[in-house]
Protein backbone atom coordinates (compact mmCIF):
# COMPACT_ATOMS: atom_id res chain seq x y z
CA UNK A 1 0.00 0.00 0.00
CA UNK A 2 1.42 3.39 -0.85
CA UNK A 3 -0.24 6.18 1.08
CA UNK A 4 -0.67 9.72 -0.64
CA UNK A 5 -0.01 13.43 -0.23
CA UNK A 6 -3.24 14.42 1.26
CA UNK A 7 -3.94 18.29 0.66
CA UNK A 8 -7.29 18.58 1.81
CA UNK A 9 -8.90 20.98 3.70
CA UNK A 10 -11.20 18.41 5.53
CA UNK A 11 -11.29 15.46 6.91
CA UNK A 12 -7.41 16.08 7.00
CA UNK A 13 -4.18 13.83 7.06
CA UNK A 14 -3.34 12.32 10.11
CA UNK A 15 -0.09 12.00 11.45
CA UNK A 16 0.64 8.18 10.85
CA UNK A 17 1.87 7.28 13.75
CA UNK A 18 -1.08 8.02 14.87
CA UNK A 19 -3.43 5.84 12.62
CA UNK A 20 -1.06 2.65 12.85
CA UNK A 21 -1.49 3.11 16.68
CA UNK A 22 -5.27 3.51 16.21
CA UNK A 23 -4.53 0.29 13.74
CA UNK A 24 -2.74 -1.77 16.70
CA UNK A 25 -5.16 -0.78 19.16
CA UNK A 26 -8.24 -1.11 16.74
CA UNK A 27 -9.50 -4.80 17.87
CA UNK A 28 -7.87 -5.12 21.50
CA UNK A 29 -7.86 -1.70 23.60
CA UNK A 30 -4.56 -2.27 25.88
CA UNK A 31 -5.73 -5.87 26.60
CA UNK A 32 -9.94 -4.78 27.25
CA UNK A 33 -10.72 -7.73 24.23
CA UNK A 34 -12.62 -4.80 22.40
CA UNK A 35 -12.27 -1.83 20.42
CA UNK A 36 -12.25 1.54 21.81
CA UNK A 37 -15.45 1.37 20.17
CA UNK A 38 -17.15 -0.84 21.38
CA UNK A 39 -16.95 0.19 25.88
CA UNK A 40 -18.93 1.65 28.03
CA UNK A 41 -18.62 5.82 27.73
CA UNK A 42 -19.10 5.28 31.67
CA UNK A 43 -16.61 2.89 31.99
CA UNK A 44 -13.37 3.35 33.49
CA UNK A 45 -11.23 3.08 30.61
CA UNK A 46 -13.32 5.45 28.61
CA UNK A 47 -13.20 7.56 31.43
CA UNK A 48 -9.61 7.45 31.57
CA UNK A 49 -8.71 8.32 28.03
CA UNK A 50 -11.37 11.39 28.25
CA UNK A 51 -9.75 12.50 31.53
CA UNK A 52 -6.24 12.27 29.04
CA UNK A 53 -7.02 13.83 26.28
CA UNK A 54 -8.57 17.08 28.40
CA UNK A 55 -5.23 17.09 30.17
CA UNK A 56 -2.93 16.82 27.59
CA UNK A 57 -4.73 19.63 25.43
CA UNK A 58 -4.53 21.84 28.42
CA UNK A 59 -0.85 21.02 28.66
CA UNK A 60 -0.95 22.08 24.69
CA UNK A 61 -2.16 25.03 25.02
CA UNK A 62 -1.75 26.50 28.31
CA UNK A 63 -5.71 26.27 29.17
CA UNK A 64 -6.10 28.07 32.37
CA UNK A 65 -8.19 26.41 35.46
CA UNK A 66 -11.00 28.26 34.93
CA UNK A 67 -11.47 27.58 31.72
CA UNK A 68 -13.92 24.42 30.92
CA UNK A 69 -13.05 21.78 27.75
CA UNK A 70 -16.12 20.44 26.26
CA UNK A 71 -15.90 17.42 23.86
CA UNK A 72 -19.56 17.89 21.56
CA UNK A 73 -20.80 17.11 18.49
CA UNK A 74 -22.64 18.56 15.67
CA UNK A 75 -19.45 19.96 14.04
CA UNK A 76 -18.41 23.92 14.01
CA UNK A 77 -21.43 25.08 12.11
CA UNK A 78 -23.71 23.69 14.92
CA UNK A 79 -21.48 26.53 17.46
CA UNK A 80 -23.04 29.24 14.97
CA UNK A 81 -26.21 28.40 15.88
CA UNK A 82 -24.75 27.13 20.05
CA UNK A 83 -23.05 30.03 20.50
CA UNK A 84 -25.69 33.06 20.36
CA UNK A 85 -28.53 30.32 21.97
CA UNK A 86 -26.32 30.07 25.34
CA UNK A 87 -24.54 33.78 25.34
CA UNK A 88 -26.99 36.71 23.24
CA UNK A 89 -28.87 36.63 26.65
CA UNK A 90 -31.29 38.93 25.36
CA UNK A 91 -28.01 41.56 24.19
CA UNK A 92 -26.46 42.07 20.44
CA UNK A 93 -23.19 40.16 19.43
CA UNK A 94 -20.56 42.25 17.18
CA UNK A 95 -19.54 39.50 14.33
CA UNK A 96 -15.98 40.46 12.02
CA UNK A 97 -16.59 38.73 8.43
CA UNK A 98 -13.63 38.36 6.62
CA UNK A 99 -14.79 34.89 4.76
CA UNK A 100 -17.23 31.90 4.19
CA UNK A 101 -17.24 30.78 7.56
CA UNK A 102 -17.34 33.76 9.62
CA UNK A 103 -19.91 35.22 7.04
CA UNK A 104 -21.84 31.61 7.72
CA UNK A 105 -21.72 32.07 11.61
CA UNK A 106 -23.03 35.55 11.13
CA UNK A 107 -25.85 34.49 9.31
CA UNK A 108 -26.96 31.83 11.17
CA UNK A 109 -26.43 34.05 14.39
CA UNK A 110 -29.61 36.48 13.12
CA UNK A 111 -31.85 33.99 13.51
CA UNK A 112 -31.06 33.62 17.62
CA UNK A 113 -30.98 37.50 18.00
CA UNK A 114 -29.98 40.36 17.29
CA UNK A 115 -26.18 40.71 16.05
CA UNK A 116 -24.67 42.90 14.28
CA UNK A 117 -21.80 43.07 11.58
CA UNK A 118 -18.66 45.03 12.48
CA UNK A 119 -16.84 44.51 9.59
CA UNK A 120 -16.53 42.82 6.69
CA UNK A 121 -13.96 42.80 3.82
CA UNK A 122 -16.17 40.83 1.54
CA UNK A 123 -15.83 43.73 -1.12
CA UNK A 124 -12.38 42.97 -1.25
CA UNK A 125 -12.92 39.23 -2.08
CA UNK A 126 -12.10 38.20 1.20
CA UNK A 127 -8.28 39.12 0.86
CA UNK A 128 -7.40 40.82 3.73
CA UNK A 129 -8.39 42.23 7.22
CA UNK A 130 -10.27 45.02 8.06
CA UNK A 131 -8.06 48.01 9.12
CA UNK A 132 -8.94 49.78 12.16
CA UNK A 133 -10.82 52.83 10.51
CA UNK A 134 -13.09 49.94 9.18
CA UNK A 135 -14.31 48.72 12.42
CA UNK A 136 -17.26 49.43 14.32
CA UNK A 137 -17.57 47.60 17.74
CA UNK A 138 -20.48 48.05 20.19
CA UNK A 139 -18.38 48.46 23.57
CA UNK A 140 -21.77 46.45 25.20
CA UNK A 141 -21.80 44.02 23.12
CA UNK A 142 -22.56 40.77 24.70
CA UNK A 143 -19.46 38.96 22.45
CA UNK A 144 -17.24 39.82 19.68
CA UNK A 145 -16.90 36.86 16.82
CA UNK A 146 -14.23 36.43 14.77
CA UNK A 147 -12.65 33.24 12.20
CA UNK A 148 -8.99 33.26 12.99
CA UNK A 149 -8.57 31.30 10.17
CA UNK A 150 -10.73 31.19 6.63
CA UNK A 151 -10.71 27.74 5.39
CA UNK A 152 -11.74 28.85 1.81
CA UNK A 153 -9.67 32.12 1.49
CA UNK A 154 -6.81 31.50 3.02
CA UNK A 155 -6.87 34.61 5.61
CA UNK A 156 -5.73 34.25 8.77
CA UNK A 157 -5.54 36.79 11.83
CA UNK A 158 -1.96 37.08 13.18
CA UNK A 159 -1.68 36.51 16.77
CA UNK A 160 -0.62 40.23 17.35
CA UNK A 161 -4.03 41.20 15.87
CA UNK A 162 -5.77 39.71 18.60
CA UNK A 163 -6.60 42.48 21.39
CA UNK A 164 -8.88 43.03 24.07
CA UNK A 165 -11.93 44.90 22.86
CA UNK A 166 -13.08 44.48 26.53
CA UNK A 167 -16.00 42.63 25.67
CA UNK A 168 -15.56 38.39 25.67
CA UNK A 169 -14.01 37.38 22.39
CA UNK A 170 -15.44 34.09 20.54
CA UNK A 171 -13.23 32.49 17.93
CA UNK A 172 -13.48 30.01 15.50
CA UNK A 173 -10.35 28.58 15.38
CA UNK A 174 -11.20 25.12 13.32
CA UNK A 175 -8.40 24.95 10.78
CA UNK A 176 -5.63 26.39 12.57
CA UNK A 177 -6.09 25.61 16.42
CA UNK A 178 -3.02 23.23 17.46
CA UNK A 179 -1.20 25.00 14.62
CA UNK A 180 0.92 27.53 16.56
CA UNK A 181 1.01 28.77 20.67
CA UNK A 182 -1.99 30.88 21.69
CA UNK A 183 -3.05 33.20 24.69
CA UNK A 184 -5.88 31.26 25.15
CA UNK A 185 -6.83 34.05 28.44
CA UNK A 186 -7.65 36.51 25.94
CA UNK A 187 -10.89 34.37 24.42
CA UNK A 188 -14.11 33.89 26.27
CA UNK A 189 -14.41 30.74 23.94
CA UNK A 190 -12.54 28.83 21.66
CA UNK A 191 -14.33 26.19 19.29
CA UNK A 192 -13.27 24.22 16.77
CA UNK A 193 -14.18 21.06 14.62
CA UNK A 194 -12.06 18.15 15.02
CA UNK A 195 -11.72 17.35 11.53
CA UNK A 196 -8.23 19.24 10.34
CA UNK A 197 -5.83 19.65 13.24
CA UNK A 198 -7.35 17.05 16.05
CA UNK A 199 -8.96 14.16 14.70
CA UNK A 200 -11.60 12.46 12.85
CA UNK A 201 -15.11 14.30 12.07
CA UNK A 202 -17.46 14.05 14.71
CA UNK A 203 -16.00 15.76 17.53
CA UNK A 204 -16.04 19.19 18.39
CA UNK A 205 -14.19 20.99 20.56
CA UNK A 206 -15.25 24.24 22.96
CA UNK A 207 -12.69 25.56 25.13
CA UNK A 208 -14.98 28.07 27.59
CA UNK A 209 -14.10 30.92 30.42
CA UNK A 210 -16.54 29.76 32.95
CA UNK A 211 -18.22 32.57 33.67
CA UNK A 212 -19.48 32.28 29.88
CA UNK A 213 -21.24 29.46 31.67
CA UNK A 214 -24.99 29.41 33.07
CA UNK A 215 -26.34 32.15 30.37
CA UNK A 216 -28.92 30.26 28.30
CA UNK A 217 -32.28 30.53 28.92
CA UNK A 218 -34.22 27.72 29.75
CA UNK A 219 -36.22 27.76 26.50
CA UNK A 220 -32.97 26.16 24.61
CA UNK A 221 -32.91 22.46 24.08
CA UNK A 222 -31.07 21.10 27.13
CA UNK A 223 -28.49 19.38 24.67
CA UNK A 224 -27.47 23.02 23.57
CA UNK A 225 -26.80 24.25 26.73
CA UNK A 226 -23.10 24.71 27.68
CA UNK A 227 -23.46 24.63 31.70
CA UNK A 228 -25.32 21.39 31.27
CA UNK A 229 -22.21 19.56 29.39
CA UNK A 230 -20.16 21.37 31.29
CA UNK A 231 -21.80 19.62 34.92
CA UNK A 232 -22.02 16.20 33.01
CA UNK A 233 -18.75 16.48 31.92
CA UNK A 234 -19.64 16.37 27.75
CA UNK A 235 -20.92 13.23 28.78
CA UNK A 236 -24.97 14.21 29.19
CA UNK A 237 -25.23 11.64 25.80
CA UNK A 238 -22.85 9.77 24.44
CA UNK A 239 -20.11 11.05 23.38
CA UNK A 240 -17.94 10.58 20.07
CA UNK A 241 -15.90 8.02 21.53
CA UNK A 242 -13.78 7.33 18.83
CA UNK A 243 -12.81 11.03 18.09
CA UNK A 244 -11.87 11.62 21.50
CA UNK A 245 -9.59 8.75 21.49
CA UNK A 246 -8.53 9.24 18.43
CA UNK A 247 -8.28 13.29 19.54
CA UNK A 248 -6.11 11.93 22.45
CA UNK A 249 -4.01 10.46 20.18
CA UNK A 250 -2.78 13.50 18.39
CA UNK A 251 -2.87 15.72 21.40
CA UNK A 252 0.34 13.08 22.62
CA UNK A 253 2.00 13.10 18.88
CA UNK A 254 2.06 17.36 19.13
CA UNK A 255 3.99 16.98 22.50
CA UNK A 256 6.39 14.29 20.76
CA UNK A 257 6.80 17.48 18.09
CA UNK A 258 8.03 19.67 21.04
CA UNK A 259 4.31 20.62 21.73
CA UNK A 260 3.15 23.83 19.72
CA UNK A 261 6.04 25.68 19.60
CA UNK A 262 7.80 22.87 17.74
CA UNK A 263 4.98 22.11 15.60
CA UNK A 264 4.97 26.07 14.76
CA UNK A 265 8.44 25.96 13.65
CA UNK A 266 7.56 23.56 11.46
CA UNK A 267 4.20 25.20 9.82
CA UNK A 268 6.40 28.11 9.19
CA UNK A 269 9.06 26.67 7.35
CA UNK A 270 5.82 24.39 4.76
CA UNK A 271 3.97 27.66 4.43
CA UNK A 272 7.29 29.46 3.40
CA UNK A 273 8.25 26.93 1.14
CA UNK A 274 4.99 27.31 -0.63
CA UNK A 275 3.99 30.74 -0.65
CA UNK A 276 7.79 31.24 -2.00
CA UNK A 277 7.12 28.80 -5.07
CA UNK A 278 4.09 30.90 -5.59
CA UNK A 279 5.63 34.03 -5.32
CA UNK A 280 8.82 33.08 -7.85
CA UNK A 281 6.78 31.74 -10.50
CA UNK A 282 6.28 34.65 -12.40
CA UNK A 283 2.60 34.78 -12.45
CA UNK A 284 2.25 31.28 -13.17
CA UNK A 285 0.55 30.66 -9.92
CA UNK A 286 -1.18 33.29 -7.62
CA UNK A 287 -2.13 33.87 -3.75
CA UNK A 288 -4.04 36.86 -4.07
CA UNK A 289 -4.06 36.93 0.07
CA UNK A 290 -2.16 40.12 1.41
CA UNK A 291 1.23 38.71 2.53
CA UNK A 292 0.50 39.95 6.36
CA UNK A 293 -2.58 37.55 6.72
CA UNK A 294 -1.52 34.73 4.42
CA UNK A 295 -2.77 31.44 6.15
CA UNK A 296 0.02 29.01 7.38
CA UNK A 297 -2.92 26.29 6.80
CA UNK A 298 -4.92 27.02 4.02
CA UNK A 299 -3.09 28.41 0.78
CA UNK A 300 -5.61 28.92 -2.56
CA UNK A 301 -4.10 29.76 -4.94
CA UNK A 302 -4.91 30.03 -9.18
CA UNK A 303 -3.14 29.16 -12.34
CA UNK A 304 -3.30 32.60 -13.86
CA UNK A 305 -4.51 30.08 -17.16
CA UNK A 306 -7.32 28.64 -15.96
CA UNK A 307 -7.37 26.58 -18.37
CA UNK A 308 -4.33 24.41 -17.40
CA UNK A 309 -6.81 23.92 -14.31
CA UNK A 310 -8.12 19.89 -15.06
CA UNK A 311 -4.22 19.61 -16.73
CA UNK A 312 -3.21 20.64 -13.10
CA UNK A 313 -5.07 18.49 -11.02
CA UNK A 314 -4.68 15.48 -13.41
CA UNK A 315 -1.16 15.20 -13.56
CA UNK A 316 -1.03 16.11 -9.52
CA UNK A 317 -3.43 13.00 -9.35
CA UNK A 318 -0.73 11.09 -11.06
CA UNK A 319 1.62 11.68 -9.07
CA UNK A 320 -0.16 11.31 -5.75
CA UNK A 321 -0.97 14.75 -4.87
CA UNK A 322 -4.50 14.63 -3.95
CA UNK A 323 -7.18 17.42 -2.14
CA UNK A 324 -6.10 20.51 -4.12
CA UNK A 325 -8.87 21.34 -5.92
CA UNK A 326 -9.97 24.72 -4.82
CA UNK A 327 -13.66 25.24 -2.96
CA UNK A 328 -16.23 25.16 -5.36
CA UNK A 329 -17.16 28.60 -4.26
CA UNK A 330 -13.95 30.19 -5.06
CA UNK A 331 -12.44 27.99 -7.54
CA UNK A 332 -8.52 27.45 -8.43
CA UNK A 333 -6.46 25.65 -6.10
CA UNK A 334 -5.82 25.14 -2.49
CA UNK A 335 -3.43 23.61 -0.53
CA UNK A 336 -4.09 22.56 3.25
CA UNK A 337 -0.72 21.76 4.92
CA UNK A 338 -2.15 20.69 8.60
CA UNK A 339 -0.22 19.31 11.25
CA UNK A 340 0.23 16.29 9.86
CA UNK A 341 1.07 17.14 6.52
CA UNK A 342 4.87 16.81 6.98
CA UNK A 343 7.79 19.28 5.64
CA UNK A 344 8.25 16.29 2.96
CA UNK A 345 4.94 16.76 1.69
CA UNK A 346 5.12 20.62 0.56
CA UNK A 347 8.92 19.77 -0.78
CA UNK A 348 7.26 17.39 -3.03
CA UNK A 349 3.98 19.58 -3.92
CA UNK A 350 6.23 22.60 -4.69
CA UNK A 351 8.61 20.10 -6.90
CA UNK A 352 5.20 19.23 -9.03
CA UNK A 353 4.22 22.83 -9.36
CA UNK A 354 7.71 24.23 -10.76
CA UNK A 355 8.04 21.64 -13.17
CA UNK A 356 4.28 22.28 -14.01
CA UNK A 357 5.01 25.63 -14.52
CA UNK A 358 8.20 24.73 -16.70
CA UNK A 359 6.66 22.41 -18.93
CA UNK A 360 3.38 24.60 -19.69
CA UNK A 361 4.06 27.88 -18.66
Amino acid sequence: MSRIWNFSAGPAALPEAVLRQAQEELLDWHGAGCSIMEMSHRGKEFTAVIEQAEADLRELMGIPEQYKVLFLQGGATQQFAQIPMNLLAGRSADYIVTGSWSKKAFKEAQRSGQVRCAATTESSGFTRLPVAEEIKLDPFAAYLHVCTNETIHGVEIPAERIADTGVPLVADMSSHILSRPVNVEKFGLIYAGAQKNIGPSGLTLVIMHRDLLGMAPLSIPTMMDYAVMAENGSMLNTPPTFGIYMAGLVFQWLKAQGGLAGIAAVNAEKAALLYDCIDASAGFYVNPVDVECRSRMNVPFVLTDAALDADFLAAAKVAGLLGLKGHKSVGGMRASIYNAVSLEAVQVLTAFMNDFAQRKG
